[in-house]
């Protein structure tokens, strides 16, 4: 089975329309997910006499055949028993197989290649007494149904697929405000490096931070070292957080190289297009081909620039530990969280052979803060990229199966809050116990010109520690305001 994790949800609450044929359930495929499907098989609960649509599975579609039939199996009851948990089991399914023709294959000789598959689903649905209703291959622009034999409706070459943005489920999803963000394959190039000139430096500079991170934290004194590089590492999140919110061109040339490798050939291609005029701009939740590609890549692109590979390779060594995660997931709202997502997925895109593994923190926090700001569809992408990087990852565990089961995210948001909060004002106390202490010694020793000058020493050395404290609640206030807050306990590796 390949490395894409299956991914569920359950029934949709958004605004209901009627879909009749096959057509339109194609049509439909990309407004449910918020993303256009690229190899991938989609199951669909159906409930009720109507056959509203409910629960959603998709898994990539494995390489193999010998891996079909336990992979439907295994399909099929993630499909069920997301309906069990939810209180609504399925009384139907709708099958999707979406993949691209290889080099040399039309849409009809994927559609044949991948009808085994497609039995081998029905009868695992079958085996679980739920009837498939509609088996469908989308391929190289094209529809093609398992289960319709009339040709007049569903002729065996194919039936093309509407035009973005013509269909009555567009216009229905605009009104809605749904968005479809691309194809799943734009979703994950945009947290992969994508190689090019800049990947040899990057390289270079994580294997300079390993050097000097790692002995840090080894060679010193018990858990002090590691404290430090916690606090360096926040500091320096922060820094960028705030250049993110206020962009400045960064004056080393090193990160110049960063714009063109984050760009796919295919992107760089599209980027060559004349760019469209403003009145004909995407309407809400339709997608131009291209276009939305090309907006993307040009953003990261300038993201990356802000980010010079020595800063890149500093943070996310320093994101392996625990505490550091967590705390840096505290950035989740507001501007924070605006600045958080695009900052994370930066160094998602730098971690370079032979670093594929530490991209595990910061596509967990990308999941976290994307699904934190209510967009579930990158939650997922992400935080599948994350358990393929590193399956054992437990925080990127908690949160796809919670995204995946529907959970709300302001519980989790709350217990972040309380955590800052509570450490925010254990270390407001913990300067005036300490001035307390200070003051009182000096007073026996005798003198109020000593008790003065301790007493003004201290009260300037309290101000410049307490500076940049944030104060609790939301993080909404303006880009510039607060620093991070240091402290917390090492965790394992094994227990992130």
């Amino acid at each position: 089975m390949n490395a894409n994790r299956h991914e569920n949800s359950g029934p949709s609450r958004t605004q209901q329309i009627t879909l009749r044929g096959p057509a339109e359930l194609a049509d439909a495929l990309p407004f449910m997910l918020g993303f256009h499907p690229t190899d991938s098989v989609v199951l669909v609960g159906l409930h009720g006499e109507r056959g509203r649509f409910g629960g959603r599975v998709r898994l990539g579609i494995p390489s193999s055949p010998r891996e079909w039939a336990s992979t439907a199996d295994h399909l099929a009851e993630c499909l069920v028993e997301g309906g069990a948990r939810s209180g609504a089991r399925p009384d139907g399914v709708v099958v999707f197989l979406c993949q691209d023709p290889a080099p040399g294959e039309t849409g009809r000789h994927v559609m044949e290649r991948l009808r085994p598959f497609s039995q081998r689903l029905r009868t695992a649905c079958g085996a679980l007494d739920i009837p498939v209703y509609e088996v469908l291959c989308i391929s190289d622009g094209l529809y093609f149904s398992y289960c319709c034999p009339d040709a007049r409706c569903c002729p065996p070459d194919g039936t093309p697929l509407a035009l973005s943005g013509t269909t009555v489920m567009a216009a229905t999803a605009a009104y809605a405000g749904m968005q479809v963000r691309g194809t799943l394959r734009d979703m994950e190039a945009r947290l992969k490096p994508a190689g090019g000139p800049g990947e040899e430096e990057q390289r270079a500079a994580l294997d300079a931070a390993a050097a000097s991170i790692v002995p840090r934290i080894l060679e010193g004194t018990e858990e002090q070292g590691r404290v430090n590089v916690r606090e360096e590492t926040l500091r320096l999140a922060r820094e960028i957080l705030r250049r993110f919110a206020n962009p400045k061109p960064l004056k080393s040339p090193k990160s110049a190289k960063f714009p063109e490798t984050a760009m796919s050939p295919e992107t760089r291609t599209a980027s060559k297009a004349p760019k469209p005029s403003a009145n004909t701009a995407n309407p809400p939740g339709v997608t131009i081909p291209g276009r939305n590609l090309v907006d993307t890549s040009e953003r990261d692109a300038a993201d990356d620039a802000l980010i010079t590979p020595e800063e890149a390779a500093t943070l996310i060594l320093g994101l392996q530990d625990r505490i550091t995660r967590d705390r840096a997931a505290e950035w989740m709202e507001g501007w924070e969280g605006t600045a958080a997502l695009r900052l994370w997925r930066v160094l998602a895109r730098r971690c370079v052979t032979p670093y594929q593994e530490h991209a595990a923190a910061p596509l967990t926090l990308v999941g976290w803060t994307a699904w934190s700001t209510g967009d579930e569809p990158t939650a997922r992408v992400a935080l599948g990229l994350a358990l393929g990087a590193d399956p054992e990852y437990v925080f990127a565990q908690l949160l796809h199966q919670a995204c995946n089961e529907g959970l709300d995210p302001e519980s989790l948001r709350s217990c972040l809050r309380s955590e800052r909060d509570s450490r925010t004002a254990s270390e407001q106390i913990v300067p005036a116990s300490s001035r307390r202490v200070r003051m009182r010694a000096s007073h026996r020793q005798g003198t109020r010109s000593a008790l003065g000058r301790a007493g003004r020493q201290t009260g300037t050395r309290d101000r410049r520690a307490a500076a940049g404290v944030r104060p609790g609640g939301p993080a909404a206030d303006r880009p510039g305001n607060g620093s991070p807050r240091h402290g917390g306990q090492r965790g394992s590796r094994s227990g992130r």
